[in-house]
């Protein structure tokens, strides 16, 4: 039997190196997968504190119909104050078995710095990506890339062939799957802003 007062506690370095060792793998579309976001969405707002929370999107690819992806709900979360989730809503999430980092927007260490965490199934499957950001981030510009994908069933298959050829070239590689979408999206995401008329810049 395993003494449990006796192990040590996850270093970061070692839960960082634990999630990127999770491979890729993506999958056609799943129309449970909006449902998967509306339960976790209620659950969100039925445990966490509401003076903290505002409104809470799915984006990604598994916010897109017909579009393949890993089998990973994206869950955008606007908060107040990311000080009162690092005291308030982390301790309740990790409790449950959620990971948490607090983690940079771009590279290893590039500001604005934003909660995120990982839930996962019995079987230890990530299941919930939850990205938690103030209102004045450009994590909300995902948005556009989602509506404009909805609208432009070419471009959204197009994605799904660079997705699918990436997964299979990069299945151990989290990170350099991530990487190789950038310049698609980027450039997508600033075609979604002039479509919708947002200023640029």
């Amino acid at each position: 039997m395993v003494d449990h007062t006796k192990v040590k506690p996850e270093t970061l370095q070692e839960k960082i190196r634990r999630v990127l060792q999770d491979e890729i793998t993506v999958v056609p579309y799943d129309a449970q997968w909006p449902q998967h976001f509306q339960e976790e969405k209620d659950h969100l707002l039925s445990c966490l504190p509401h003076e903290l929370i505002g409104r809470i999107e799915h984006f990604g690819s598994t916010a897109v119909p017909g579009v393949p992806a890993k089998p990973i709900i994206d869950i955008l979360v606007e908060v107040t104050d990311l000080h009162a989730v690092q005291e308030q809503v982390v301790p309740i999430l990790e409790t449950q078995g959620y990971d948490y980092f607090w983690r940079p927007t771009w590279g290893d260490d590039v500001p604005p710095f934003y909660a995120w965490f990982i839930k996962r199934d019995s079987k230890g499957n990530r299941t919930h990506h939850i990205h938690m950001v103030e209102p004045h981030f450009e994590h909300w510009d995902s948005l556009f890339f989602r509506d404009y994908l909805r609208e432009h069933p070419d471009i959204a298959e197009e994605y799904a062939t660079l997705k699918f050829g990436l997964a299979e070239k990069y299945s151990g590689d989290r990170v350099a799957y991530t990487s190789q979408k950038t310049d698609f999206i980027a450039r997508v995401t600033e075609e979604a802003k002039r479509y919708y008329k947002v200023n640029i810049g």
